[in-house]
């Protein structure tokens, strides 16, 4: 299974309300990197984040590639209650439940947040809970995880060349 971990377009200031919408800006991104997706690897489902940010570029993303979108409240960004421990666990559990529930499909696309995303990616590569470790992610990054049959292999990390 593919799976393309992606991160949402612009949005505002995320420290005053982590429900931000997408600036216009952010909205410009998310549809050149729907176009770019569409052309190079497109997804037969999108599991996104109901965060406003996520969820508007999960829908740009699914009217560009024609496939439907399920929401998962464990894939926002860390809460300020939780634990780093905590929170790698909870996306630990959530990426788990996604690869099982994704069988059936030979490509999917994860949109999230960058702390969401490093935790994604640090149990893809079997990155130890205690570690510190991030993989940066701008806008509309696009991360390309592969559990090909011989090793899983990442494809590719924070591409952005959609939005040269």
């Amino acid at each position: 299974m593919e799976i393309l971990v992606i991160r949402h377009g612009e949005s505002e200031d995320e420290t005053i309300n982590v429900n931000e919408p997408l600036t216009g800006k952010g909205i410009e991104q998310s549809k050149k990197m729907s176009v770019r997706v569409l052309k190079e690897f497109p997804p037969e489902l999108i599991w996104s984040s109901p965060l406003q940010r996520a969820s508007k570029t999960a829908e740009i993303l699914a009217d560009t590639v024609g496939c439907p979108i399920k929401y998962l409240d464990d894939l926002r960004e860390q809460q300020n209650d939780e634990s780093e421990l905590d929170f790698y666990n909870r996306v630990e559990q959530i990426f788990s439940s996604i690869k099982e529930t994704s069988k059936p499909f030979k490509r999917i696309a994860i949109i999230s947040h960058g702390g969401t995303i490093t935790k994604i990616i640090g149990n893809f590569l079997q990155i130890p809970a205690e570690n510190n470790v991030w993989f940066h992610t701008n806008n509309t990054g696009i991360h390309f995880l592969d559990y090909h049959s011989k090793a899983d292999i990442l494809k590719f990390a924070n591409s952005t060349t959609h939005l040269s």
